[in-house]
């Protein structure tokens, strides 16, 4: 059993022993810190947006948490099955102090986790993160009265409010959308992406939509990240109904990734640069990723007179923390993770698809003759599970030192330059698991790469 606590939420392994794996106990401990931290920093009575999505565990969880929240006097809106960013999108609508999704987002069903949210919608900061840890290991908590109990209000609206703010957005035309006849096969992976778009794409004008795993019944058919050797089935699917493209959604709908009419993958990591090419034509200015992103954000920013690209450290909130230092007007990571502030500050499937599909209209191209506008680098992702004992911190420092001559970033683990060429190594903070990105013009190489900085890795381990 696994329980990972980081500043951005907990997140472990159904069952086991309690400090262990996520047992009831575990989620009413972080929910008590976090309720708490609320408390502490507002006036009056807190109010507080949970969603979950579809897996296994996650009813169970949302009620623990929801009734430890009322138990500290807290009131909770239950969106019940809902996606990341549309808990995002409900905080502020609901002037809520906070907010919690319910998600391991790409991990297998037996995990799930607690994502925690700020009254913006945006999920917490280190230093607020640190906080909560604090909290919850010193049991700094004290539970309400019962006339000062909180309250429970079910709103199941925010699917149609989320598309509607996404409709609402000036660079999507629905109108354009509908004109193109697209067929578009969903793959929802059985969460509540199977929900969330192909409702979107009606409400877009899309007629001719595939269904495929787009049961919420939390029994996700293949693994859950949307990466190209979990996506034979949709690759399937599109060649043989003669569908346009495909889309593929992760378990809470951060993640987006699109398959060509020819059952190729677009690439993750060119879910960013496709749609943040659209968005710098009608609305210029400057982008960023994090460093396990590709170069190609980078490339296609500079060729638009008077824009920048900057990168962040691995993870959400640090994109948003530079994409707000540098006012940038798209953002995200090479996960198919789109992060479009005109709407707010998280990664959100539903307006990448919005977005893409406006773009991919008024191209009047195949999925795959866009994909080939962009630069072709290939990125190599791997990971090595973590031993028990394992020193990672000094393990990645000799890797930096062996590197010394090349020009080394650590600023998120260690990044290693070769030429044009690099490879990022870090710590997962989600899974126990060192992760190794590599990119290059080629596959091979790529793949080279990163199998001789694994080989030292494992040498020093």
């Amino acid at each position: 059993m696994t329980l990972i606590k980081s500043i951005s939420g907990i997140r472990g392994t159904i069952g086991g022993k309690p400090g262990e794996g996520l047992t009831p106990l575990d989620a009413v401990k972080f929910a008590s810190a976090y309720g708490t931290w609320l408390i502490n920093r507002n006036r009056g009575k807190v109010k507080v947006v949970i969603g979950r999505d579809a897996r296994l565990s996650g009813k169970m969880i949302l009620n623990i948490v929801s009734s430890t929240l009322n138990g500290l006097g807290i009131d909770v809106i239950d969106l019940d099955l809902s996606t990341t960013p549309t808990v995002e999108v409900a905080v502020p609508l609901e002037n809520a102090q906070g907010g919690i999704i319910i998600t391991a987002s790409h991990n297998p069903k037996q995990w799930n986790a607690l994502k925690l949210l700020n009254e913006k919608g945006e999920f917490v900061s280190d230093s607020d993160g640190k906080e909560i840890l604090s909290l919850a290991e010193n049991d700094a908590f004290r539970y309400a009265e019962v006339d000062e109990l909180g309250s429970i209000t079910h709103d199941v609206s925010y699917l149609e409010k989320h598309i509607s703010a996404v409709i609402d957005l000036p660079l999507v035309d629905a109108e354009l959308i509908e004109k193109a006849n697209f067929k578009i096969v969903v793959d929802g992976v059985n969460s509540t992406g199977g929900m969330f778009v192909p409702g979107l794409l009606r409400a877009l004008g899309v007629k001719e939509i595939i269904e495929l795993y787009c049961e919420p019944t939390g029994h996700f058919p293949h693994n859950p990240e949307p990466l190209p050797e979990n996506l034979v089935d949709i690759s399937s699917k599109i060649k043989e109904t003669g569908a346009h493209l495909g889309i593929v959604v992760d378990p809470d709908v951060d993640r987006l990734a699109f398959v060509c009419e020819d059952g190729s993958m677009f690439g993750e990591e060119y879910t960013l640069v496709a749609i943040a090419d659209y968005v710098l034509q009608n609305t210029p200015g400057n982008t960023v990723s994090n460093l396990s992103s590709t170069i190609s954000l980078r490339e296609v920013t500079e060729k638009y007179a008077g824009c920048s690209y900057s990168a962040a450290a691995v993870g959400e909130v640090n994109v948003v923390t530079k994409m707000k230092e540098t006012n940038a007007v798209i953002g995200g990571e090479g996960n198919g993770g789109v992060i479009y502030p005109e709407l707010h500050y998280g990664r959100d499937a539903l307006v990448g698809i919005g977005l893409f599909l406006t773009h991919l209209a008024q191209s009047g191209k195949s999925v795959s003759k866009l994909r080939a506008d962009y630069p072709n680098y290939f990125i190599s992702k791997n990971k090595i599970q973590l031993e028990a004992g394992m020193d990672v911190d000094a393990i990645l420092e000799n890797v930096a030192k062996e590197f010394s001559d090349n020009e080394v970033d650590t600023t998120d683990g260690v990044k290693i330059y070769f030429g044009s060429e690099w490879v990022h190594l870090r710590k997962s903070n989600t899974e126990p698991i060192i992760r190794i990105y590599s990119e290059s013009a080629s596959e091979d190489k790529a793949n080279d790469l990163a199998k001789k900085i694994m080989d030292r890795i494992k040498a020093l381990a």
